[in-house]
C-alpha cells in the first residue's frame, strides 16, 4: 500500500492506536494503585511490581512503534499478553472489587477482530475462566466464595457475549464489503461492455465511411477514362481520325481499357478487403516516358500544351503503375483545368531511390496558407469550387499509401507546382 508523503499506512496507524490505548490502560492501573492502595491487600509490593512491569512493557512498545513504524512482535501475541496482564492485575488489585476487569472486554474485542469469531469465543471463555480464578484467589477474605464464583460466571458470560457480538458485527461488515465489491465489479463490467459496444459502433461507422469513400473515388476515377473513351470512339466511328491520329486514338483506347480493368480490380478489392478506396498494391516495371504520355493522354491535355520531361532519359521504376498513374492524372487534370491555354509541364526524375514528379501549371494558384486545406476530402477553393473536391484528396491518399509525400507549392511567375516524392527501388 502506498502512502502519501506525511501519511502513515492504515495498518501502522491502527497499531499505534492500539499502543496508545494500551498506555492509557496502564496509566489507569497506576492511578488505581496510587489512589486505592487498599485494593492491593497484603500484596502491595507484588501489585506495584506488576503495574511497573506493565508500564515498562507499554512504554517500550510505544517507543518501538514510533521509531520503527511497526511492532516487533505479532499483534496476536501482544493481545494474548495483554489478556494475561489484565488477569494478573485483576487478581492483585482486589479480585471481585478490581476495576481492572474493564480491560478484559477490550482484549476480547481485539482477539475477535484479529482471530475471527470462533477464536474470539474460545478465548473469551478462557479469559472468563482466568478471571474466575483471579477473583477466587485475589478477592478480600470477607467476600464469600459464592460471590466470587457468581462474579466469575457473570463476567465469563459477558465476555462471551462480547465476542459473539463482535463476530456478528465483523460478518455484517464483511457482507457489506462483499456487496460493495460485487456492485463495483458489475459497474466495471457494464462500463467495459459500454466501451466495447462503442468501439464496435465506431468501427462499423468507420467501415461504412470507408466504403462510401471508395464508391466516391471509383465514380471520380471512372469519369475521365469513360469520357475519353466516349469521345475517341465517336471520332473513330465517324471517320474523323485517320493515319497517325487514328493509331494514337486506338492506343489510347487500349490504355483506357487497361486502366478501367485495373480500377475494376481495385473495386473488387474494396468489396472483399477492409474497404480501402485505394485498392491493393500491384507493383511492376514502369517506363517513365510511357507513363508521362499515358498520364497526359488520360488527363486530356492537348499535344500543343504538353511539356513532358523525363530524367534520365529511358528511366524506369518498379512500382504500382495504376496508383502512380491515378495520382499524376488527377494532378495533370487539375493543372489543365485551371491553366487556360498555358502549357502543362510534367517533370519525372528518378535518382535510383526516389521518384520525384512535378506537375507545373500557370493557373491562379492557391491562396496563401491553403496548400494543406485544399487536399482535404470535398474541399475546392477559388475557381475550383463547384467540383467534387476529390482529385487532390485522392492523390494525397495514394501518395500516403505508397509512403510518399504530396506538396503543393507556389510557382515562381504564377501558378502551382504539385510535387510528388515517392521512395522507390530502381529497376
Amino acid at each position: 500500500m502506498t502512502a502519501h508523503p506525511g501519511e502513515l499506512p492504515e495498518r501502522t496507524r491502527e497499531e499505534r492506536q492500539a499502543v496508545v490505548l494500551r498506555l492509557c490502560v496502564v496509566l489507569a492501573a497506576v492511578g488505581l494503585v496510587v489512589s486505592r492502595p487498599d485494593l492491593t491487600g497484603d500484596r502491595p509490593v507484588v501489585a506495584a511490581v506488576l503495574v511497573g512491569l506493565s508500564a515498562v512493557y507499554a512504554t517500550v512498545l510505544g517507543v518501538v512503534s514510533l521509531v520503527r513504524g511497526r511492532l516487533p512482535v505479532p499483534p496476536a501475541v501482544l493481545t494474548g499478553l495483554d489478556g494475561v496482564l489484565s488477569l494478573l492485575a485483576c487478581g492483585f488489585t482486589g479480585g471481585v472489587a478490581s476495576p481492572m476487569v474493564g480491560a478484559l472486554p477490550l482484549v476480547v474485542i481485539a482477539i475477535a477482530l484479529r482471530g475471527g469469531h470462533r477464536v474470539g469465543r474460545l478465548l473469551a471463555l478462557g479469559l472468563g475462566a482466568g478471571y474466575t480464578a483471579a477473583v477466587l484467589l485475589g478477592s478480600a477474605p470477607d467476600v464469600t466464595v459464592a460471590v466470587r464464583v457468581l462474579a466469575g460466571l457473570w463476567w465469563t458470560g459477558f465476555l462471551f457475549a462480547t465476542a459473539v457480538l463482535t463476530g456478528v458485527q465483523v460478518r455484517l461488515l464483511e457482507h457489506q464489503l462483499a456487496d460493495i465489491a460485487t456492485t463495483r465489479a458489475r459497474a466495471e463490467s457494464e462500463h467495459e461492455r459500454y466501451l466495447s459496444e462503442r468501439a464496435l459502433r465506431d468501427r462499423i461507422v468507420s467501415q461504412s465511411r470507408a466504403r462510401l469513400d471508395g464508391a466516391r473515388v471509383v465514380l471520380h476515377e471512372f469519369r475521365t477514362p469513360v469520357a475519353s473513351l466516349t469521345a475517341l470512339s465517336a471520332d473513330l466511328a465517324e471517320g474523323r481520325l485517320s493515319g497517325d491520329a487514328a493509331r494514337r486514338a486506338s492506343r489510347l483506347l487500349a490504355d483506357h481499357a487497361a486502366h478501367l480493368q485495373d480500377m475494376l480490380d481495385g473495386l473488387a478489392d474494396l468489396a472483399v478487403a477492409e474497404g480501402s478506396p485505394l485498392g491493393r498494391n500491384r507493383p511492376r516495371r514502369v517506363v517513365l516516358a510511357e507513363l508521362a504520355d499515358a498520364v497526359l493522354d488520360a488527363a486530356g491535355v492537348a499535344r500543343e500544351r504538353r511539356r513532358p520531361v523525363v530524367e534520365p532519359a529511358g528511366a524506369a521504376v518498379h512500382c504500382d503503375p495504376v496508383r502512380l498513374r491515378r495520382m499524376l492524372t488527377n494532378l495533370a487534370e487539375n493543372a489543365a483545368r485551371h491553366s487556360g491555354d498555358a502549357p502543362v509541364e510534367l517533370h519525372l526524375a528518378h535518382d535510383g531511390a526516389v521518384l520525384t514528379a512535378e506537375v507545373r501549371d500557370r493557373g491562379p494558384g492557391l491562396p496563401v496558407g491553403q496548400e494543406g486545406v485544399v487536399t482535404a476530402k470535398g474541399v475546392a477553393l477559388g475557381e475550383r469550387r463547384g467540383t467534387a473536391g476529390l482529385g487532390l484528396w485522392i492523390a494525397e491518399a495514394l501518395a500516403s499509401a505508397m509512403d510518399g509525400e504530396l506538396s503543393l507549392l507556389p510557382r515562381e511567375g504564377g501558378g502551382l507546382v504539385a510535387r510528388l516524392t515517392l521512395p522507390l527501388s530502381g529497376s
